[in-house]
This record gives C-alpha cells, sequence and structure tokens, in this order.
C-alpha cells in the first residue's frame, strides 16, 4: 500500500512536470509565431506605405463623395470616383458617365431605399478590396503570403501605372490616349450599383483594369448583359478618344511637358498636387451657387448694361442718346434671366431667314408699323420675314444687285467682304449679303422699334445692339469695306444723334439761313457721327447712304442734302455716283472714302480739323467721339495703306503689315498667324467637329469670347455658321487683323454684359478666358452672363487651366448643365458643356433693372 501510495505520488509529480513542459513549448511556439507576425509587418516596409497611401486616398474618396476632388495619383491607382467629380488632374480625361445614372437613384431613392443602401455597401467593400486586396472579408490579416502579395500587386500596378503616365507624357499613343478618355453613356442611369461600379474600374486604364486576384471574380460576379453594354461603350469611347486627340498632333489640344523624372514623381509636385486640390475643394465649394431668376421689367430680354434704369434716370440729358448708351451695373447680376412661355428651339438656318417661332421673340409691334414695308409679318405661330426693308420693299436682293451695277467696283464678295450695317431694322440686308459671300456687322439701338436686333439674331443674322451717340464705335479702324445706312435715322451732318429723325434739322433750317447753320454746325462739332465712320470706313472703302434726302425735293431734304454736300466735300470723300432704283422707288448716293493725303494737304480750311497725332484711332472703347479725321496711312508698311486681297485669299493670307511685329505667341508676327491658322484648322477638323458630340448642322450662330487672329473662326468657313470674334479690352489688340483676313469682331470687356439679347448664340468657345480675367471679375457673374447669351441647348467650349476647368464645371453642374466633355493634362484642360432649359423657381429683384 506503500508502494502504491508513494507511485501515485511520482505520478502526480511526473503529470506536473509534463504539464509545465507542454506549456513551455506552447508558450515558446507563441513567441516564435508572434516575432514571425512582426516580421512579416515590418520587414516590407515600403509596400506597408504604399498600401497605407492606397487606403488613405480610398478613405478620402469615401467622405468627400458628392465634393469636387482633384488627386495627383496615376489613374490606375484609383477608382474612377477619385478624379472624376468636380475636374480631372493632369493626365486623365472623363464624361462624367454615371450622370444619368445619379439623377435616377435620387428620383427612385424612397422606393429603392433599401436595396440602393445594400448595393452602396457592395461597392464600398469592392472598392476597399480593389485597393487593400482583401479577400473580401474585410480583414487584411489572412495571412502573410496574402498580404505580401496583395501589397506587391498594388506596388507593381503603381509602378505599371505610373510607367504608363510617363508614356502618355512623353509619347503621342492613340491607344493609350483611348485608355483614358471615358465616354458619356446614356443608359447610365439603367445600370445597377454593381454594374457601374465595374465600369468604374474598367475605364481607369486599359492595361492596369485590376489590380488584385479577387477583383477578377468580383468582375465575373457581374451581369453578361453589363459586361456587353461596358464593352460597347469602351469602344465608342475609344473612337471618341482618337478624334479628341490624333496621334500625329497630340499638342492640338494641349501644352505638351518633357518628363525629366521618368515615372516617378518629386516630393514637391505631390505636395503641390495635395495643396492644388485642397484648394479645389474649397473652391468647388465656394462654386456652389444657389441660382435664381432674374426679376426685372424687361423679363426675359434683361440686357443688364443697356436695362440700368437707376442711372438713366438720372441722366442730365438724352438728346445724344445718351440713354440707349452702355449704363452697366456696379455688380454685374449673378441671377439667371428667365425664359419666354412656349419658348421652342431656334429654327435652323437658312429656314431661320425667312421665319422664326413668334413664341421665342413674342413682339408684335414691328409687324403692326412696318409689315407694310415687309420687314415682319405675324403668321400662325410663326413670324415671318419677307426679306424687304424701308428702302427695298421688293426684297433685298434686287436692292444689292441695283447698288452694285450703281458703282461696279464695290464687287460684293470679292473686293468687298465686310461692311457696316448702320439702323439695320431686322437685318434683311445682312441676312442676304450671305448669298453673296459678305458678312454685314449690322447694329442699331433697342429702342422703340422693338426687338429689331433680337429678331436679327433670331432669324441666324449677325447683329449687335449699339448707337451712333455720344461715344465711338467698338471697333478698330480703318476696317471696314464698306458702311451702309439705309433710312438708318441718322442725321449725320448733325452733331450727335440729337434725334433719329430728321425733325430737329428742319428746325434748323426755320431758324438759321444756310450759311448760319454751317457755321453753328461745325462750332457744335462738325459733324461728329459722320467723322466716326470716317474713322471705321477703309481708305479707299464707300458709304452707301439711301435716303428721303437723296431722291425727294421736299425742303426738309433739300437743306439736308445741301449740308450733307458740304460737309462730305469737306471731308474729301468723293460723291462716285447718285443712282435711282424705279422698281423700289427710292435712290442711293454713294460716297469714297480717299485712299491718300492729297485732298487733306489741300484744303483752304481746315474744317473739319485734321486729329492729333497723339489720338489713338484704334482706342475704341469707352473713348469719346472726336470731332476730327485721322490722316490716311501711306508707308506701305502701315496697316491701310494698301487695299486687302480679294476673298476669299485674303482669309488665309497673313497681313502685309505684319512684317516687322512680334506676334501674339512670340514668334515673328506672319509665322505666328500661319501657325495659329494651322493649330486651329486641326483642332477643328479633328475634335471639335468629331470629337464633342455637337451637330454643327444646328449651329448657326457663334462666339469666339476670346479671339486672337481669327483662327478658329477660320478654320469654321466651311460650316453655314458666322463667327463674332471677340477681342477682349485686356487682352492683346488683334481685331484689325481679324477684319483683314475678311471676318469680323468687337471689342469687350468680361466683367460686363454684352450688348445683345438673351439666348442669341449657339455655341461660345472661350480659349483662356476665365483665367485671365478672374482677378478682374467674378467668375459666377461671368458664367451667368454665359447662361444669358446662350441658347438652351447650345454648347459652350472652354479651354483653359485645370482648376478654372474645375470651378467652370462645378458652376455648369450647379446650372443643370449637361458635361459633354472634360480632359486635363499637365496643369491644362478642355471643357464641353450643353445649356439645358432649366431655370430656377425663386427670383431675385433686380433693382436697378425695375422701372
Amino acid at each position: 500500500m506503500a508502494m502504491a501510495k508513494y507511485s501515485r505520488v511520482d505520478g502526480r509529480k511526473s503529470s506536473s512536470y509534463c504539464s509545465t513542459a507542454v506549456i513551455v513549448v506552447f508558450v515558446a511556439f507563441c513567441l516564435v509565431g508572434i516575432w514571425m507576425f512582426m516580421s512579416s509587418s515590418v520587414v516590407p516596409l515600403e509596400n506597408s506605405d504604399l498600401s497605407s497611401q492606397e487606403t488613405r486616398n480610398e478613405a478620402k474618396q469615401t467622405l468627400q463623395e458628392g465634393v469636387s476632388k482633384q488627386f495627383d495619383d496615376t489613374s490606375g491607382d484609383i477608382s474612377e470616383d477619385a478624379t472624376r467629380e468636380g475636374g480631372t488632374m493632369p493626365g486623365k480625361v472623363s464624361l462624367n458617365t454615371d450622370e444619368e445614372y445619379r439623377k435616377s437613384v435620387e428620383e427612385n431613392q424612397e422606393e429603392n431605399h433599401g436595396n440602393d443602401s445594400s448595393d452602396e455597401k457592395t461597392d464600398s467593400e469592392n472598392e476597399q478590396r480593389t485597393v487593400d486586396g482583401d479577400d473580401g472579408s474585410g480583414n487584411g490579416k489572412d495571412g502573410d503570403m496574402d498580404s505580401r502579395e496583395g501589397e506587391s500587386n498594388l506596388e507593381s500596378g503603381q509602378a505599371e501605372n505610373e510607367g504608363g503616365e510617363m508614356n502618355n507624357n512623353v509619347q503621342a499613343e492613340s491607344e493609350e490616349n483611348s485608355g483614358e478618355i471615358r465616354s458619356e453613356s446614356a443608359e447610365g442611369g439603367k445600370n445597377s450599383d454593381e454594374e457601374v461600379s465595374e465600369d468604374k474600374i474598367k475605364h481607369v486604364d486599359k492595361e492596369d483594369i485590376l489590380t488584385v486576384d479577387n477583383n477578377e471574380k468580383n468582375q465575373d460576379e457581374n451581369s453578361e448583359p453589363s459586361a456587353v453594354e461596358n464593352s460597347a461603350e469602351s469602344e465608342e469611347n475609344n473612337q471618341t478618344s482618337n478624334e479628341i486627340l490624333p496621334t500625329a498632333a497630340q499638342s492640338e489640344i494641349l501644352t505638351e511637358s518633357t518628363t525629366q523624372n521618368g515615372a516617378w514623381s518629386t516630393q514637391a509636385e505631390e505636395s503641390q498636387n495635395e495643396k492644388k486640390w485642397q484648394q479645389a475643394s474649397i473652391s468647388n465649394e465656394e462654386n456652389d451657387h444657389q441660382w435664381k431668376v432674374c426679376k426685372s421689367t424687361a423679363g426675359p430680354d434683361y440686357i443688364p448694361c443697356l436695362d440700368n434704369w437707376q442711372v438713366i434716370r438720372k441722366l442730365p440729358s438724352t438728346k445724344h442718346y445718351e440713354h440707349r448708351e452702355r449704363h452697366c451695373p456696379s455688380e454685374p447680376p449673378t441671377c439667371l434671366v428667365p425664359l419666354p412661355e412656349g419658348y421652342k428651339r431656334s429654327i435652323k438656318w437658312p429656314k431661320s431667314r425667312d421665319k422664326i417661332w413668334y413664341y421665342n421673340v413674342p413682339h408684335t409691334k414691328l409687324a403692326e408699323v412696318k409689315g407694310h414695308q415687309n420687314w415682319v409679318k405675324v403668321t400662325g405661330e410663326y413670324l415671318t420675314f419677307p426679306g424687304g426693308g424701308t428702302q427695298f420693299k421688293n426684297g433685298a436682293l434686287h436692292y444689292i444687285d441695283f447698288l452694285q451695277q450703281s458703282v461696279p467696283d464695290i464687287a460684293w464678295g470679292k473686293r468687298s467682304r465686310v461692311i457696316l450695317d448702320v439702323g439695320c431694322g431686322v437685318a434683311s440686308f445682312g441676312g442676304y449679303l450671305f448669298e453673296r459671300d459678305v458678312l454685314a456687322m449690322s447694329f442699331a439701338p433697342k429702342d422703340e422699334h422693338e426687338a429689331q436686333v433680337q429678331f436679327a439674331l433670331e432669324r441666324g443674322i449677325p447683329a449687335i445692339l449699339n448707337v451712333m451717340g455720344t461715344k465711338r464705335l467698338p471697333f478698330p479702324s480703318s476696317v471696314f469695306d464698306v458702311v451702309h445706312c439705309a433710312r438708318c435715322r441718322v442725321p449725320w451732318h448733325v452733331e450727335g444723334a440729337i434725334s433719329f429723325s430728321y425733325f430737329s434739322v428742319f428746325s434748323y433750317v426755320l431758324l438759321y439761313s444756310f450759311s448760319d447753320m454751317e457755321t453753328h454746325l461745325r462750332h457744335i462739332s462738325g459733324g461728329k457721327l459722320l467723322l466716326e465712320l470716317n474713322r471705321v470706313l477703309r481708305p479707299g472703302g464707300y458709304f452707301i447712304w439711301s435716303a428721303t434726302p437723296v431722291y425727294q425735293k421736299l425742303p426738309e431734304d433739300v437743306g439736308i442734302w445741301q449740308e450733307m454736300s458740304r460737309l462730305t466735300k469737306s471731308m474729301c470723300w468723293d460723291l462716285v455716283t447718285v443712282k435711282k432704283d424705279r422698281l423700289n422707288a427710292v435712290g442711293a448716293a454713294i460716297y469714297q472714302k480717299p485712299a491718300s493725303n492729297d485732298c487733306y494737304n489741300k484744303r483752304s480750311k481746315n474744317v473739319p480739323p485734321l486729329c492729333e497725332e497723339s489720338d489713338d484711332p484704334n482706342a475704341a472703347w469707352n473713348v469719346s467721339l472726336q470731332a476730327c479725321m485721322h490722316k490716311v496711312p501711306e508707308d506701305s508698311t502701315e496697316r491701310g495703306s494698301l487695299w486687302p486681297a480679294q476673298w476669299p485669299e485674303r482669309l488665309e493670307q497673313p497681313p502685309y503689315w505684319l512684317n516687322s511685329q512680334i506676334g501674339f505667341y512670340g514668334k515673328a508676327a506672319q509665322e505666328d498667324f500661319t501657325a495659329d491658322y494651322n493649330h486651329w484648322k486641326t483642332v477643328i477638323s479633328e475634335s471639335y467637329l468629331k470629337g464633342m458630340g455637337i451637330d454643327w448642322s444646328s449651329v448657326r450662330n457663334v462666339m469666339d469670347m476670346k479671339a486672337v487672329y481669327g483662327g478658329f473662326a477660320a478654320a469654321l468657313k466651311d460650316l453655314k455658321v458666322w463667327v463674332m470674334n471677340v477681342v477682349p479690352i485686356d487682352a492683346a489688340d488683334t481685331l484689325p487683323v481679324i477684319y483683314e483676313r475678311g471676318l469680323f469682331g468687337i471689342h469687350h470687356d468680361w466683367c460686363e454684359s454684352f450688348n445683345t439679347y438673351p439666348r442669341t448664340y449657339d455655341v461660345l468657345h472661350a480659349d483662356h478666358l476665365f483665367s485671365s480675367i478672374q482677378n478682374r471679375c467674378k467668375l459666377v457673374a461671368v458664367i451667368a452672363e454665359v447662361d444669358r447669351i446662350l441658347r438652351p441647348e447650345g454648347k459652350l467650349i472652354v479651354r483653359d487651366k485645370a482648376e478654372t476647368i474645375s470651378a467652370v464645371e462645378s458652376m455648369a453642374k450647379s446650372l443643370q448643365w449637361e458635361i459633354r466633355m472634360i480632359y486635363s493634362k499637365d496643369g491644362e484642360g478642355l471643357l464641353c458643356v450643353r445649356k439645358k432649359f432649366w431655370r430656377p423657381t425663386v427670383e431675385e429683384p433686380i433693382k436697378s433693372a425695375i422701372v
């Protein structure tokens, strides 16, 4: 028993020893396991950092969803959402493929709330798998091998994508561009959330679509119809890529830069790009403007600088038509002009020349007053234009041919290409001159002839609002081949626009003898208005005056004719002919401006006087009229000394007087001119006509908001469009070059409203305009002006700095505009948007515009 007892005790001791040994071994294994785990987590330090950085980027993308963002990652490192919203970083192109999708989700949010929540969770998990390389559970600690593989894949994927970015910066490969461009899909709103998630991943990069094996599983789980749809969309996008970025001329979109650091970005670049992203986020929040509808007396026809009644009511005098001149509000409006009730998309040219929708310009006063002169008539739901005018009741074409028969040297469409039509009415004269290959800059004031300029623009005929008042016309000197006035109601021989009738002139006749009246008028001004025409008329150009003093013998008409004869003779204008048009029972006097200074030097009296040498004839923005004449340039190297080449040769020939100048882009001017023209021909033919999704057959009225040499307009010469070239007042004054090549344009300050009615242009083109004026103007006010003058369904094309593109895109979205295409690279960008019919519901009273 003792033995047994002691044996039992020894057994207990042995068991205790075994337990202790097991515990020691277990602890040892645990220590080894901990050491191995710590080793696997610490050794691949670089890979861990990469994964951490990707996780941070994904977290940033998730937290900032719905807010504009910019990242400095390569396209293969992050999902499309990280670059799509609110602007893209250099090297990325996008079309908002899920715009319609997001609208559809919002509209059906209540109905599908549960499913949407589930789908969003699935999207989030899928995107997290892509970045972190998890197995789908969300846990990244499933094994050392999985962790290493996931991090290794991330590292290799980043390296490949950075290499791809380097290739994009150095080479102009169409295939890579195709991989970058993402096309807009009309069916985006119909796809499920999983399909959109797949679509986002597939459009990031052609070669590095998925970086983790688990992503392939996720892709396979998606439905076959979605894959087929996305594949077809990718093929369409590849085609769009080739159109936007032709392999032979990739630099047609943006300025290329040379990469000096290979596939690696520098810390300075990374930090700078992060600052830009942060600034863009702040800027886009500021750009989330709450739009309102402008409430004004003019309603749908509101023109801020011409409807400022606060200033107009305080004018000391209106006898020189000061109330028809520009009086811009101190703060430009940031509201949207309402649409007329029943507004429709404008009728296409050339049918629009003969009829327009009544409800687009619902004004009938002219039809009542001028219907018998065939200006305009109301015909059912249309306003129709028989093509007549006060001086050509039987049609403008007959009148146009009558003028050339009177002076064959006019040579419409050859020698005479660009003309100025003063007091144009509904601009039928300019509208029918297109058949003679002539461009007419037509203008009239916003006066009792209700909506005459608006009729012209709605018809697709060039016209602006302006008045012969106290200021110079917004054109350079010596640019119009012909100036035309057919009963334009301007008393040319009187000081200013005392009245657009002859009543005041008749009063002069009653009060003064002709000799006394001559002395009196010369003392006042010497015919300022006609002298202003002399300034803008090209030396050797013609002034056509078709008015009652030419062919009637009433006392008032006789007095005006005699005064006009004295004034034109003192100005050295040659009366070439006086002809009568028997069909229309009217007549025309045609004068020619001298092409030399011989006559000026032979005058016995310096009346009207020659201008001082210091007087710049090209200064035209908000400059008061001067009662003097500028000498004719006689040096063969000066502009105006020679007549331009005939049309159409003059369009492509650099002006002779550019020989000694430095061009806008820093090269010799003629070389600059040619390079600019070739550049825009490539852009138009390879991008704008093919890659923007614009139906150019429905485009008629086009504006280049920041023209240089007119290359953009010249490249559109084969289309049935006309282009208003605008040279901003703070840009190089290249407007004379534009006129020299047979095009036309105007000076303007884009911090103010343009002298046109709302809804008058089909396409607006802004090449580095917004960034150039952002220090002087509020961008929101400029965008509001763009909305005012752009027709519903019209397009805005913007080429500018990437941060400016992002800001404009954000505002376009707030206006409910459709983002048709967006592209950015190397700090530069391209954006195309389409205006919609949307108007806000809340009104904003404009105190300055309410009578």
